[in-house]
């Protein structure tokens, strides 16, 4: 037998919001348009017809895994950034869209080496190389597992060639030196975890959602070791949260690097900085 899509769209709205999820109807799209194997932009077009028994089934263990806050990119294994699919599991962050506000700053400086610290699913450095296609460069993590994403995204996105990727605890253990460093890394504090919401809380990698404590533990190391990491004239830019740009400056200005500029998101909030190598003052007379 089968349903009609609109209705089986319609019952599965219903049960998505009873399960407190935020975007009910939206998410049941995206699930609908992943079971029936077509665009979500095109799902309208098949609303009208009947939902075959296969994909019926498909839809409804989605739709199942969802009112049980798993993550719709989880579910369907893509997430949407800078206009490219890229993979996604429970080994990585979900691309977010305000991590395009780095982008953005990136893509107005020039580079040809990149250096991505704690790179998950690489949609940062990949991304980056995409928009520069004379630009190399190389993604480093501590989890072996996020990095096979990450392979597994630059050679979906033609990459591989370009992209390195390594293991790595942010700077230590790397070589050579990069026109610019981008890094996402854990910052939300210790106690901020348990009002995160449960598809962040309970489905994402607790290690790249927070490194415990006041949540600055990855700037510390990032600042440590930065520097010796740049070219000349390079520059650093770094996702914060919110709340935290005084104190992220903080840190970078007492490793040498002085902060050029706040980027904010669509939502207005501190999300970007924009870090380079302190001047050194011109030596005086007989200085």
């Amino acid at each position: 037998m089968t349903v009609p899509a609109r209705a089986a769209l319609a019952a599965a709205a219903d049960r998505l919001r009873a399960a407190g999820v935020p975007e009910p109807l939206g998410d049941a799209r995206r699930l609908m348009a992943h079971a029936l194997g077509v665009a979500p932009a095109r799902l309208t077009l098949a609303l009208g017809e009947p939902v075959e028994p296969e994909a019926l089934t498909r839809f409804e263990t989605a739709v199942a895994r969802r009112a049980g806050r798993e993550p719709v990119a989880q579910i369907v294994g893509r997430r949407v950034f800078w206009g490219r699919d890229f993979a996604v599991t429970a080994d990585v962050l979900d691309p977010r869209p305000e991590t395009e506000t780095l982008i953005a700053a990136a893509l107005e400086l020039p580079f040809e080496r990149v250096l991505d610290l704690g790179t998950g699913s690489g949609c940062i450095l990949l991304t980056l190389l995409a928009e520069r296609p004379a630009a190399q460069g190389l993604g480093t993590d501590i989890s072996e597992a996020a990095l096979a994403v990450a392979r597994t995204n630059a050679r979906a996105l033609g990459l591989e060639t370009r992209a390195a990727f390594r293991r790595a605890d942010w700077c230590n253990g790397i070589d050579g030196r990069f026109d610019l460093v981008v890094a996402n890394p854990p910052y939300i504090a210790a106690a901020e975890m348990p009002d995160l919401a449960p598809e962040v809380r309970e489905w994402e990698p607790a290690a790249a959602l927070s490194p415990g404590g006041d949540g600055l533990d990855a700037y510390r190391a990032i600042a440590a070791g930065v520097q010796a990491r740049l070219a000349p004239g390079g520059s650093v830019l770094v996702e914060i949260g919110p709340t935290q740009e005084a104190a992220v400056a903080a840190l970078f200005a007492a490793a040498g690097l002085s902060c050029r500029a706040v980027h904010r998101d669509l939502d207005g909030r501190d999300r970007t900085l924009h870090l380079m190598a302190q001047r050194r003052p011109p030596a005086t007379a007989g200085g």
